[in-house]
C-alpha cells in the first residue's frame, strides 16, 4: 500500500473568483455576453452589414466588460446587494404616541 497524497482545498467557504470578478459578477458578465450574441444574430438576420454588427457588438461588449469590472471592484462580493437593499430602509421612523413602548414594557 503506497502513501496517498491528497491536496487540501484551502478555498473552502470563499466566494468564487475568476480573473478578478467576484461572486455574482461572473454571472452578470456571462448573461451580458449571451445577450450580445443574440443581438448580433438579430442584427445579422435583419440584413445589417456584418462589419457594422461586429463593430456594434464589440463596442457594447467592451462597455459591458469595463462596467462589470468596475462594479466588482467598487462594491465587492456583497456590496451591490447591500446598496440595493439600502433603498428599502426608511430614513426616519415617526411615532406620535408612546403607546407602542408602554405595551412592550408590560410584556
Amino acid at each position: 500500500m503506497g502513501n496517498s497524497v491528497y491536496k487540501i482545498n484551502k478555498g473552502i467557504n470563499t466566494s468564487i473568483q475568476f480573473k478578478g470578478l467576484k461572486a455574482q459578477y461572473i454571472w452578470y458578465l456571462g448573461g451580458g455576453l449571451v445577450i450580445l450574441m443574440v443581438v448580433f444574430a438579430i442584427l445579422y438576420i435583419s440584413g445589417v452589414n456584418a462589419f457594422v454588427c461586429i463593430g456594434f457588438v464589440f463596442l457594447c461588449g467592451a462597455a459591458l466588460i469595463s462596467r462589470i469590472y468596475k462594479m466588482s471592484n467598487k462594491y465587492g462580493e456583497h456590496g451591490l446587494m447591500k446598496k440595493i437593499a439600502s433603498r428599502n430602509i426608511p430614513r426616519v421612523i415617526k411615532s406620535y404616541s408612546r403607546k407602542m413602548f408602554l405595551e412592550c414594557k408590560r410584556n
